[in-house]
């Protein structure tokens, strides 16, 4: 069998429904012959011109809304990078032919983004499904506009509305209770500083959507007894205000923990402790480092979490991970938790992060912390602030990841 090129420009001009490319910007790019044929206006009519320009909301009706609904969708369709289903919606369309007339319709549209080489949206594909007639359908009697078959199916478009509708309001809660918690976690964190006159850089990226945010945190704290600093990350399982809540008890009562502890597997015993009395700490992990610059010797310990990166200044990496033990809250209180020593020279780089740096679905996470590794050692002569931004452009995927992530670079 001969294989013969497939004329996608044809294909789309020949799709059964009507379709309809946009522009980030909701101009017409192109649309196939049955979105001109169901919508009644002609190509020269749509392409080059803004979507509610064509189709705007009826004037006449104050309760109009599907524009507004179509227009909401689409631009959660750019500003996520993921397709977005709407259930049934009325659209009043004014009669081409009768200037001042409005026709009720009734669409079913779908936008779905189409992604250029960095991630970003560059057109959005519109498909609408004309269900005018089954509205009409529902409207009367079985006996005498169509079968009861029609009728049923009107009535699931109807449904669907409704479950829509539903989830807007959710979406919109859940929306609001994301704005507050990120307000909430940004005044807990501490700003960026040095500590002890080491420059230091953080960062934190909330996850794309309304899921996953607000668990992870970071401290540096100064340590008593010489040039003696603490820094530590952690992850709250959750998302929104509990995991902030959660987060913000945690970070606190390490900071304290870290300034009378003898080392960081003892900080890390109190905030164990403390955890299994939070509502919502469960699994939560953190590691703790405490860095003694006038011994250059850093002691560290960790509760489940990934460990940190100790770049030499030859561009060697070190991970350390010989102090790893189970999450806060899983670990029996007579045991105490491992800790572990390294040893450093002046211009070496301390990185700690939370897993939404390194962890893909689709990957292992040794090949995550191989990614960060190389961009450690690749990019070793930034200072901290520009290196944190660095890191975040080539380990975080172009459109954001799917869970929040904590960064903190401190400077040896």
């Amino acid at each position: 069998m001969t294989e013969t090129a497939i004329d996608y420009g044809a294909v789309f001009k020949a799709l059964p429904g009507m379709v309809a490319l946009l522009t980030p910007g909701l101009v017409y790019a192109d649309v196939n012959d049955e979105f001109v044929r169901v919508s009644g206006r002609s190509r020269e009519q749509l392409i080059g011109k803004y979507l509610f320009d064509v189709f705007p909301d009826n004037p006449n009706d104050s309760a109009a809304t599907g524009m507004r609904n179509l227009e909401a969708s689409l631009y959660r369709v750019l500003a996520t990078g993921e397709r977005d289903t709407m259930a049934l919606q009325r659209y009043d369309v004014e009669d081409p032919e009768r200037p001042g007339e409005w026709q009720k319709r009734y669409w079913s549209p779908v936008n779905a983004p189409l992604l250029g080489p960095d991630g970003k949206v560059v057109l959005i594909v519109h498909r609408v499904e004309e269900v005018t007639e089954l509205i009409r359908a529902r409207a009367g009697s079985p006996g005498s506009r169509g079968s009861r078959a029609r009728v049923l199916e009107a009535e699931l478009y109807t449904r669907a509305r409704e479950l829509q509708e539903l989830n807007e309001r959710l979406r919109q809660a859940h929306s609001r209770e994301r704005e507050v918690a990120l307000a909430l976690q940004e005044a807990m964190l501490p700003a960026p500083r040095q500590v002890r006159g080491h420059p230091a850089a953080v960062r934190y990226r909330p996850a794309v959507g309304a899921l996953n945010v607000c668990g992870d945190w970071y401290d540096l704290v100064d340590l008593v007894g010489g040039d003696r600093i603490g820094v530590a990350v952690g992850d709250v399982v959750g998302h929104g205000l509990a995991a902030a809540g959660v987060m913000g008890q945690l970070r606190s009562a390490l900071s304290a923990a870290s300034r009378v502890a003898a080392g960081p597997a003892q900080a890390l015993d109190v905030l164990g402790r403390y955890a299994h009395v939070i509502d919502g700490a469960e699994s939560a992990t953190a590691v703790t480092t405490f860095i003694d610059c006038d011994r250059h010797v850093i002691t560290y310990s960790s509760a489940g979490h990934p460990p940190p990166v100790l770049v030499h200044p030859d561009g060697r990496t070190e991970f350390l991970d010989q102090a790893t033990d189970t999450p806060l809250d899983a670990r029996p209180d007579p045991i105490p938790r491992p800790q572990a020593e390294t040893t450093f020279h002046r211009g070496a780089t301390l990185v700690l992060y939370t897993d939404g740096l390194i962890e893909r679905r689709t990957e292992d996470i040794y090949t995550g912390l191989d990614r960060l590794a190389e961009a450690l050692r690749k990019h070793r002569d930034q200072d901290p602030e520009t290196l944190a931004d660095t890191v975040l452009t080539e380990l975080l995927p172009p459109g954001g990841a799917t869970d929040d992530t904590a960064l903190i670079i401190v400077r040896l």
